[in-house]
């Protein structure tokens, strides 16, 4: 299973939104005058400038929702430390995990004996997981049949709390999706950490997709977004993976 994300909203001509609100911090006009000499070339400009001279208050008032799926409980992990930002995520709390679709990283994909052993783990996990919420479920049902609830209600709300303690046994691998937003100042710093070739695989691959969707709709907006690299020098030290030139072309195709 692979990373898929699509743009699903965004804030309606996005540049043109940071643009007005940033001229109009120095502007004595109203609001509609200030929007009707934004013209697509000024707009691109004033966006321009605002990126170069690191303002980027203005950035906030545009917002992106994009839809991400077969990403790993791993990655939700990592996503959710960026703290400006919705989140709405598939719950394995309320979703039945009985057939459960997994990530696996590529390098155990490329890797015929490891390849076998992740997968009889998976599959393990799997067997584990559902014996859990068989067993959970027949006792929870039984306890609420004392309790005087009808049987088939019973059922239903016993496997509910069934899963709610299976689901412990789940794997990091486990897939996952989830909608998530965030403001455009946001996502520069996101992509700033999550491109960087030191960025876990997973998340650089979410990252990158995020990017490109980005730039098809706010160009100037994201014109410079991606690892530190492509805009100076690389801030990662020693730990630095010396291909700041190869980034720097990969960013400027992306």
């Amino acid at each position: 299973m692979s990373a898929n994300v699509t743009l699903l909203a965004y804030t309606p001509m996005p540049e043109h939104t940071v643009a007005a609100a940033a001229k109009l911090c120095y502007s004595a006009g109203d609001i509609a005058s200030v929007r009707e000499k934004m013209t697509d070339d000024k707009v691109a400009g004033f966006v321009d400038m605002l990126v170069e001279i690191g303002h980027e208050s203005p950035i906030e008032h545009a917002s992106f929702t994009f839809g991400i799926e077969g990403v790993s409980r791993s990655l939700l992990a990592q996503i959710t430390r960026h703290r400006i930002a919705s989140f709405s995520v598939q719950s394995q709390r309320y979703v039945n995990e009985n057939m459960f679709e997994y990530v696996i990283p590529p390098y155990i994909q490329d890797d015929e004996n490891a390849l076998e052993i992740y997968i009889n783990a998976m599959q393990n996990a799997q067997e584990q997981y559902n014996r859990l919420a068989d067993i959970l479920a027949e006792n929870h049902t039984k306890r609420l049949i004392e309790q005087g609830i009808d049987p088939n209600e019973a059922a239903k709300k016993a496997e509910k709390i069934a899963i709610e303690d299976a689901r412990f046994v789940l794997p990091n691998a486990c897939c996952t999706k989830m909608i998530c937003t965030m403001n455009a100042r946001s996502l520069l710093n996101f992509f700033s950490h999550r491109c960087c070739n030191r960025a876990q695989w997973e998340i650089r691959s979410v990252a990158e997709q995020m990017l490109r969707l980005c730039k098809e709709v706010a160009p100037s907006i994201f014109k410079n977004a991606g690892p530190p690299c492509l805009r100076g020098n690389c801030p990662e030290g020693k730990m630095s993976c010396g291909k700041s030139a190869e980034m720097r072309e990969k960013y400027q195709k992306l």
